[in-house]
């Protein structure tokens, strides 16, 4: 399953993470991502959603 919000597609960045000797460590920001209920076009379905999505109430606009 890929990492990626439904409604905003918000997705991974990658970088690095530098040490005080400034040693590079590849490293990456995964987005807070909750599996939520919602009824799409009549039918009950699971979706990703970007917990700044679900704050924001874009989830309401969904129908």
């Amino acid at each position: 399953m890929s990492k990626v919000c439904e409604i905003c597609g918000k997705k991974p960045l990658y970088g690095h993470t530098i040490s005080h000797a400034h040693n590079l460590s590849n490293r990456r920001w995964i987005p807070n991502l909750q599996h939520v209920h919602v009824t799409k076009k009549g039918k009950r379905t699971t979706i990703s959603v970007c917990s700044s999505c679900m704050k924001a109430g874009k989830l309401e606009n969904l129908n």
